[in-house]
């Protein structure tokens, strides 16, 4: 998800309109929604004060593909977050609502209810609540351009019959009322249920099946969680991310790395006005340090990294395979092999041409093609539409 880190106004509003205690304490189990969980994979952690329920995940589905929740009404989350794209989109970096073009990449939402934090740089941000109020509110950049037109928002919405319906049935504890923070709690549960977990690795290492890999795939895995190449460092666990949080986590950690991406002036920096987490803490270590995203379905997410700039699977790899990436020419030209901020996880190793074609095959084995059509996920709006 691509977002500027949080101006302290932007934090007063999630305090205001969402509450303070919004995503921070979490319920130890929410045993009363019905969890539809791959094999292997963990109960996700829920916040207490926004329990899980079916009509509230429904609600949630059309709120995340309503063109109402921009200022305009001509973009929605789905906009930025494609189901066919694992939840992601091809683009670079995104344009909102208005036509402002915007710097980060749309992360992929595919199991965003495993995060340990929602965006590229900001472990501030830490449960789906808070996030989406950055796309929907803020203003450096404008995404959904909706900054001081809340009430618009709620009027919208209360005008729609099927809303009314649907906040009754989703929030009988607050008598359906239409406010930002339930607003914002539906589509958080609706963005809880991408759960992906079908892949052929899935088959293979869940349930069994010895054929599901193929021989290549199978040698890419050796080589993807060896020291030589030391990527489970980064991308590790069943979720294929440095951090995750789930019923049962002892704590929930966070964890960015400098992978060499850029080293504009020598010393390791980054492109002025976002050079990650540094732009948070001020802290120098800091500089160029980003989430390592989840690499389920990493194939159907391109193109890479926090600002889109690579554009292949092939050219991500190569990149690490160097140690970190070398621009010879432009305005970010630099050697990023020697940014003295980079991960000691990035090394560099050689690779053989067929050892490089195993590595890509296992990463290709990370898609699941039933999570990109699958209709629980899908636009009911076109639905509707599409019914006799």
């Amino acid at each position: 998800m691509r977002t500027r880190p949080p101006t302290s106004a932007l934090l007063v509003a999630c305090a205001v309109l969402v509450g303070p205690a919004a995503g921070c304490d979490e319920a130890p189990s929410t045993a009363a929604y019905a969890w539809d969980l791959p094999e292997g994979f963990p109960e996700p952690s829920v916040p207490a004060d926004n329990p899980m329920s079916a009509a509230k995940v429904e609600l949630g589905r059309r709120l995340f593909y309503d063109v109402r929740l921009s200022g305009n009404q001509t973009q929605a989350c789905a906009s930025c977050h494609v189901q066919a794209n694992a939840f992601s989109e091809p683009l670079a970096t995104s344009v909102g609502s208005t036509g402002e073009a915007h710097f980060r990449n749309a992360m992929s939402l595919t199991n965003v209810a495993y995060n340990t934090s929602q965006t590229w740089a900001n472990p501030i941000v830490a449960s789906l609540e808070q996030q989406a109020l950055l796309p929907m509110f803020g203003e450096e950049p404008v995404e959904l351009g909706l900054s001081g037109r809340e009430d618009e928002l709620v009027a919208r919405l209360a005008a729609v019959p099927l809303y009314e319906a649907l906040f009754a049935e989703a929030f009988p504890e607050v008598d359906g009322a239409i406010r930002v923070d339930t607003i914002t709690k539906a589509i958080a549960a609706f963005q809880r249920t991408l759960i992906s977990g079908s892949s052929p690795y899935d088959r293979f290492w869940y349930g069994r099946d010895l054929t599901a890999l193929s021989a290549s795939a199978l040698r890419g895995l050796e080589l993807f969680m060896g020291e030589r190449l030391e990527c489970f460092h980064c991308h590790g666990g069943f979720n294929f991310q440095a951090a995750s949080t789930h019923v049962g986590s002892t704590f929930d950690e966070t964890a960015f790395f400098n992978n060499g991406l850029y080293d504009v002036d020598g010393e390791g920096g980054y492109p002025a006005g976002d050079r990650g987490l540094y732009d948070v803490t001020g802290d120098p270590a800091d500089m160029g340090r980003f989430k390592p995203p989840t690499l389920r379905n990493i194939a159907l997410t391109a193109p890479y990294m926090h600002d889109g700039s690579v554009a292949t699977l092939e050219e991500v790899l190569a990149m690490y395979e160097a140690g970190g990436r070398v621009l010879v020419d432009g305005p970010n030209a630099g050697d990023g092999r020697l940014n003295p901020y980079k991960s000691d996880f990035v090394r560099g190793f050689v690779l053989t041409d067929q050892e490089r074609e195993d590595v890509l095959a296992f990463l290709e084995s990370l898609t699941d093609e039933a999570f990109t059509t699958d209709p629980r996920f899908s636009d009911p709006w076109a639905e509707d539409a599409a019914a006799p």
